[in-house]
């Protein structure tokens, strides 16, 4: 059985897509970033929760502060990227259920009333959200760089507060010269899936 989605959008989004490590000059515009966001939102969450919070870094000053807490092997793609985005899980993402769930509202105090079980499933639902707006940038035409090489108590002191857990660090714009590393091998169908 063939897939819906039309080859060319499946290479798009994943069989040509790749992590880029160089970007050309070219902006990324906060129209770019509001029409991927505006797609990826509807990705399915665990009572539709929208933990997922996106700082863009886009100062020169805010780019230097980023710069000094990514892995050495990141710092330089980081500071040249047209534009950097760090994603964070926001544990107090509960206090939006009613209005995110509003045929059972009283999901907010009936499993997520503790710390630890929010953070928990702030944690996997923010992931979600992560890849789905890796795969939005595809969908804009343009080349992600998500990262996870840097210190990541850092970052939090630098740019979010208790309440938000850094997850990742994204570069994303047109890929530039020399951008890939070549194509690293994937398991089988039948390395991964079983029946039972």
């Amino acid at each position: 059985m063939s897939l819906v989605l039309d080859p060319a959008a499946q290479d798009l989004l994943f069989r040509e897509a790749r992590t880029a490590n160089t970007f050309t000059d070219e902006p990324v515009t906060d129209e770019q970033v509001q029409a991927i966001y505006d797609l990826v939102k509807y990705g399915p969450t665990a009572f539709n929760q929208t933990p997922l919070r996106i700082t863009l870094v886009r100062s020169p000053e805010a780019r230097e502060r980023l710069v000094k807490h990514m892995a050495e092997g990141n710092q330089a793609k980081t500071a040249a990227a047209p534009l950097v985005a760090i994603l964070s899980a926001d544990n107090e993402f509960h206090e939006e259920l009613p209005a995110l769930l509003p045929h059972f509202p009283q999901a907010k105090d009936m499993f997520f009333a503790e710390r630890p079980v929010r953070e928990g499933s702030a944690l996997l639902n923010a992931a979600l959200q992560a890849a789905y707006f890796i795969v939005g940038v595809r969908a804009a035409g343009l080349a992600a760089g998500p990262m996870t090489g840097l210190d990541f108590a850092g970052l939090q002191k630098e740019f979010l507060d208790a309440d938000h857990t850094p997850l990742m660090v994204i570069n994303i714009g047109k890929p530039g010269e020399d951008a890939w590393f070549p194509r690293s091998p994937r398991l089988a169908y039948d390395d991964v899936i079983t029946t039972v």
